[in-house]
């Protein structure tokens, strides 16, 4: 390669690094805001986000950049739109159990348990749904990949021993963190979260009929977006609205009727973890464009494991830990170490 080429080659790769972190810690860091809402329902909560992640910004951002927003769609099959639609509610079903997760685990835990557990049955189950399953076990690629997924498993274990110390810990403080619940959502979280990935490859038809608008290749994936989180959205405020209309012990009125000094907070603190959550993925697709289509694995590999590193990071700065040991704190950041190596052995595997 010649050097201009290998200059231009590296200069790319080290901004899409870059931007996948950027990515990795917005996602990592969107329900800290989250966790400052008072005097509203957690419902309430994270409607108010998701009006921001799911709906305003997608539109916005894709009125922003096609010539014409409603002509563009009406061009795209409908075939095409709700096959993306349906795996984007696939996906919205694991957005609640997702932010569940968070609620009854934290931010560091449940980040660490989601994605790990994520990361095994997203890597496992499209191959066995194809009828590759057996190449797990008889092609390199395959063994590579499938180790791991059992490394991950191994992460996960001394994740939740980590989540069990502090739990014990905790006995007999008013708190929501339950681990056996916490644990039950985020498998729910892994098998209905990998929606995102299927929706992302069937929109791709969608993200070419940008570019060939003129919507600069940075960008093009964006508009899909309109379809994928409008999917998840109508699972995600029907699932809050119900609940919010059943449930005697919360009340959308009674979250409405509080100050207005606690109605400014408590919704510029659930929009600002709505749109940081948005960005991980505006900023995952400026990280794909920069990254060579010939070390594509490489993208969800560098996503996972800084979301999987900055998660833990923001749990603990947070105080999520407080009083709780050093040991317990020790067993989290090997569990995460370990899923961080499980990732890239994932990858690896891709790659192979």
């Amino acid at each position: 390669m010649p050097a201009g080429q290998k200059g231009e080659w590296m200069s790319s790769m080290i901004a899409g690094i870059g931007w996948h972190m950027v990515g990795a810690a917005s996602a990592a860091s969107f329900y800290a805001p989250i966790e400052k809402v008072r005097k509203w329902s957690w419902e309430t909560t994270w409607a108010v986000a998701g009006l921001f992640s799911w709906i305003l910004l997608p539109i916005g951002v894709s009125l922003f950049l096609l010539p014409n927003f409603a002509g563009f769609y009406g061009s795209i099959p409908t075939a095409v739109l709700l096959k993306v639609a349906l795996f984007g509610a696939m996906w919205g079903v694991g957005n609640v159990s997702y932010g569940l997760t968070m609620r009854h685990l934290g931010i560091s835990l449940g980040i660490g348990i989601a994605i790990g557990v994520t990361l095994v049955i997203g890597t496992v189950m499209p191959p066995i749904l194809d009828g590759r399953g057996a190449a797990l076990f008889t092609t390199r690629s395959g063994q590579i990949t499938l180790a791991g997924v059992l490394v991950a498993l191994v992460g996960v274990a001394i994740v939740s021993y980590a989540g069990h110390q502090k739990e014990a810990q905790l006995i007999g403080e008013v708190r929501e963190f339950n681990l056996k619940l916490g644990i039950l959502l985020a498998i729910l979280c892994g098998i209905f979260s990998s929606g995102m990935s299927f929706a992302i490859d069937a929109a791709k038809p969608m993200a070419a009929a940008a570019e060939g608008l003129g919507v600069n290749h940075l960008y093009s994936a964006l508009p899909s977006y309109v379809f994928i989180m409008g999917g998840g959205a109508i699972v995600n405020l029907s699932y809050c609205f119900f609940r919010l209309a059943t449930l005697k012990k919360i009340s959308l009125r009674a979250d409405l009727g509080q100050p207005n000094g606690t109605l400014v907070k408590n919704a510029s603190m659930a929009a600002a973890g709505g749109i940081m959550w948005y960005l991980q993925f505006f900023f995952y697709a400026w990280g794909q464009a920069n990254i060579p289509a010939s070390l594509d694995y490489a993208n969800w590999m560098l996503h996972m494991s800084g979301y999987v590193l900055f998660g833990g990071i923001v749990g603990l700065a947070l105080g999520e830990w407080a009083g709780v040991g050093s040991r317990p704190v020790r067993l989290l950041w090997a569990g995460m170490l370990v899923i961080i190596v499980a990732v890239t052995l994932v990858g690896l595997g891709k790659a192979s």
